[in-house]
C-alpha cells in the first residue's frame, strides 16, 4: 500500500512522508519519533542533539559555493494530531499510518494522514539526506507537541540556533506564503455536581451526533461548518424545557484543536412524553440538517432507545450547563480590520464530557490580537463562573505579527513568481504557527512560512495534493539556492 506512496514524484519527499509515517507520534507521547530522528541524523554523520524538552537538532554545513550565503533554520514539528472514523479500527499508539493513493491525493484508511506537519519534516530529511541539492548551511529544527500545547517551541531556549532566516514549513496552501498568525489560549470550565436517582417510569435514549467534517479549528472555523457539541446543546435545551429531560452522560469531541464531529449523550424523560419526545426531536433534527444541508450534508442525528441509568444530573445544575453551553460563543468572534478576510479572533467548543458528577468543558479560543484574544475568553469565563465552574485559562501563546518589509519575503514572492506566472497571497493564517513563539527567543530571526496543499487537516478527511507537492518542493529547491549573502 505504501508502496503506492513511495513511487510518487518527488520520490525523495515521499520517501521520506511514508518513513515518518511509519513511526506513530501522537503529540505528547513522542518518545518513538524523537528517536527516529536521531537515528536519522547521527546515520547521516551530522551533528545531531535534543534539547532539555525533547526538540531535535540537526545541522548539515553548506554545499560547495554557498558557504558565504546566511545560515538558516528548516523548522516543522513531528507530533501528529490523531483522529478516526467511529467505524475505523485503528491504534495510534501502535500502528503507522495506511495510506493510499485517489487521484490526485494521498490519504489514510480512516484517520488523520499526519501531511500536517509529516510532510515539512520529511522535506527537511530529505535535503539533510540529498548529495546534490545546492543549499546554505542549515539548521533543522524539529519541534514536539505543536498540535497541543506548543510546548516544544516554547521550550526552546535561546542560544541553541545561529540562522538568521527561518523556513517554517507548515503551511496548508501552495499559493500563500504566510508572515503572521493567531495566539491562542485553552479556557476550561469544570464543576462537581450531585447525582440523584432515576425516577420512576421513565424511558433512557442515546442521542448521537455525528457525520460532521470537522477540521482544523483555526484554519477552518470561518467554514460554517457543524460543532457537535453546540448541535447536541441545541437537543438538550429543547429536550430539558419541553419534556423535563435529565441527562445522565454527555461525551462531545475529542481534541482542542479540531472542530468536534461527534457528540453522544444518554438522557432520560418521562414515560408519558415518549410520542410527543420522539415528534418533537424529529423536528428539530429536521430543522438542524436543512440548516447545514451545504456545508454538512452527511450529519446525521439519531435517537434510540437504551437501559436506564442508574443516576442522573441535578435539574439545577443540568439547566445551568445548558444555558452556558448555550451562551458561550463558537465560531468566529471578530474579523480582522487590517487584513481582508482574515479571521481575528474565535473560539471553539472543543470537547464536553460530563459523567459520575464532573462537568469538563475545553475550549480554544484564538486571536492574531493578544487583547482581542482575552476579551473573548473573560466572555466564555463568565458564561461557565455563572453556572458555577471554575474556569481556568492555560497554554497561552503569542501569535505572530506580520512584517511586510521582511527581506526573506521578497525572495519567496520573486521565486514564485517567476515560477508560477502570478504572484502568491501574502497573508496571515488563523492557525497557531510556531513563528511568534520562537520569536520571543530569536526575535532577529526573519520568519517565513509555506508549505504544500493539505486539505482536511485534524479529520479522517486529511488529504495532501500531489500536484501541489510536486510544485512545492520546486520551490523549496529554488529557495534553498537563492538565500541572501552573509552581511
Amino acid at each position: 500500500m505504501n508502496q503506492e506512496i513511495r513511487n510518487l514524484e518527488p520520490k525523495a519527499l515521499w520517501n521520506k512522508f511514508a518513513d515518518l509515517n511509519a513511526v506513530p507520534r501522537p503529540s505528547k507521547k513522542e518518545e518513538r519519533v524523537i528517536a527516529f530522528m536521531m537515528d536519522f541524523g547521527k546515520q547521516l554523520g551530522l551533528e545531531t542533539s535534543k534539547d532539555a524538552v525533547g526538540n531535535v537538532i540537526i545541522k548539515k554545513p553548506a554545499t560547495a559555493g554557498l558557504e558565504n550565503r546566511k545560515t538558516i533554520v528548516m523548522q516543522s514539528h513531528l507530533d501528529m494530531v490523531h483522529q478516526k472514523n467511529n467505524d475505523t479500527t485503528f491504534d495510534f499508539d501502535t500502528q503507522g499510518i495506511e495510506m493510499y493513493v485517489d487521484g490526485d491525493w494521498v490519504r489514510a484508511k480512516g484517520t488523520t494522514l499526519g501531511a500536517d506537519n509529516g510532510l515539512g519534516v520529511a522535506t527537511i530529511m530529505a535535503v539533510l539526506e540529498s548529495k546534490d541539492i545546492p543549499h546554505p548551511a542549515i539548521e533543522a529544527l524539529f519541534t514536539i507537541d505543536e498540535e497541543t500545547g506548543m510546548t516544544g517551541a516554547m521550550g526552546l531556549k535561546g542560544g541553541l540556533l545561529n540562522g538568521e532566516i527561518l523556513l517554517n514549513l507548515d503551511t496548508e496552501e501552495d499559493d500563500e506564503i504566510d508572515i503572521g498568525c493567531a495566539g491562542g489560549v485553552d479556557v476550561t470550565a469544570t464543576r462537581s455536581y450531585e447525582e440523584e436517582p432515576t425516577p420512576e417510569n421513565s424511558l433512557a435514549f442515546i442521542i448521537t451526533v455525528k457525520g460532521l467534517k470537522g477540521g482544523h479549528s483555526g484554519m477552518d472555523i470561518h467554514k460554517g461548518l457543524g460543532n457537535a457539541n453546540k448541535i447536541m446543546n441545541r437537543l438538550l435545551f429543547d429536550g430539558f424545557e419541553n419534556f423535563g429531560l435529565q441527562i445522565a452522560e454527555i461525551n462531545g469531541g475529542s481534541l482542542r484543536n479540531a472542530i468536534p464531529r461527534e457528540s453522544v449523550a444518554k438522557v432520560i424523560i418521562s414515560a408519558i412524553y415518549e410520542g410527543a419526545f420522539q415528534l418533537d426531536m424529529q423536528n428539530i433534527i429536521d430543522n438542524i440538517k436543512t440548516e447545514f444541508k451545504t456545508t454538512e450534508p452527511n450529519l446525521t442525528i439519531e435517537i434510540t432507545e437504551t437501559e436506564l441509568p442508574e443516576k442522573v444530573m441535578d435539574l439545577g445544575i443540568q439547566e445551568g450547563l445548558i444555558r452556558a453551553i448555550y451562551a458561550a460563543h463558537n465560531g468566529v468572534y471578530r474579523m480582522s480590520a487590517d487584513m481582508e478576510d482574515l479571521v481575528e479572533t474565535s473560539n471553539n467548543i472543543a470537547k464536553v464530557t460530563v459523567k459520575e458528577g464532573t462537568i469538563t468543558v475545553q475550549c480554544l479560543t484564538r486571536s492574531s490580537v493578544e487583547t482581542s484574544k482575552f476579551d473573548l475568553a473573560n466572555a466564555l469565563r463568565s458564561a461557565f463562573e455563572l453556572m458555577g465552574c471554575e474556569v481556568t485559562f492555560g497554554g497561552s501563546y503569542p501569535g505572530w505579527t506580520p512584517n511586510v518589509n521582511s527581506p526573506i519575503l521578497d525572495v519567496l514572492v520573486n521565486i514564485y513568481e517567476k515560477q508560477n506566472g502570478a504572484k502568491p497571497n501574502v497573508v496571515a493564517c488563523h492557525a497557531g504557527l510556531e513563528c511568534g513563539i520562537l520569536g520571543t527567543n530569536y526575535p532577529n530571526m526573519d520568519m517565513i512560512s509555506f508549505g504544500p496543499t493539505i486539505h482536511g487537516a485534524h479529520s479522517p478527511d486529511e488529504r495532501a495534493s500531489i500536484s501541489s507537492a510536486q510544485k512545492y518542493w520546486k520551490f523549496v529547491l529554488k529557495i534553498l539556492e537563492s538565500i541572501p549573502v552573509k552581511k
